[in-house]
């Protein structure tokens, strides 16, 4: 994948970095001036380790979860968080508990659904969203109604990167975020600035990374 140059962002609040890309990229419905390359954060031992142990303090010490559902391939980091939520420590609201990993299928865009088998780690129990980014909010909204819909209960999102603060009226907990990439932005197509620049797109990106053009 020759994108050309690339910078990584460190974070104090946990031992990962984040690999960008700048240039011009397009997903299926928007079009953006980085490409964050999420996919060591996803499949190291160390990183997601390192990230699910920084995102769990949000929740460990308050927040009742049973499920933690993966977006975006996240279920390594899912996995840590599950252990983390449920590690053995009188302050830990989940201490001792068997908490499950879930990866939904997707029907159509960003719906998701789950089956009969798989419905039963979603209905009556407290979800925890866990998604590789959260820029405009739209797939973990998605995810949040689908929780709803099938009897659960969405109680945080969390993401390696996020653009926003809040979501569906829950906090949204990220390692990195907008101050990390202060110029990062995402628009619809017809109003990308790069486009009206006349500049040619490098890349589509989706859910398992980037392709050159």
């Amino acid at each position: 994948m020759p994108l050309g140059d690339f910078f990584k962002i460190t974070s104090p609040k946990a031992d990962a970095c984040l690999t960008v890309y700048k240039g011009h990229f397009a997903t299926s419905h928007s079009h953006m001036n980085y490409f964050l390359d999420v996919a060591s954060n996803k499949a190291s031992f160390r990183e997601a380790k390192a990230i699910a142990a920084f995102l769990a303090e949000n929740y460990k010490y308050s927040v009742n979860v049973d499920t933690v559902l993966c977006l975006d391939n996240t279920e390594v980091i899912g996995a840590f968080l599950a252990e983390e939520l449920s590690a053995q420590d009188r302050f830990h609201v989940n201490a001792g508990k068997n908490v499950c990993v879930l990866t939904p299928e997707h029907i159509s865009g960003s719906q998701l659904y789950f089956r009969d088998n798989t419905s039963v780690m979603i209905k009556d129990k407290s979800v925890l969203i866990l998604a590789a980014s959260v820029v405009t909010g739209y797939t973990a909204q998605s995810a949040v109604e689908a929780v709803a819909y099938y009897g659960g209960a969405a109680v945080g999102i969390s993401s390696v990167f996020s653009r926003i603060g809040e979501c569906e009226g829950l906090p949204v907990h990220s390692v990195f975020g907008s101050n990390d990439l202060p110029d990062y932005f995402m628009s619809p197509a017809h109003t990308c600035p790069l486009c009206a620049e006349g500049k040619r797109l490098d890349a589509l990106v989706n859910t398992f990374g980037c392709s050159e053009i």
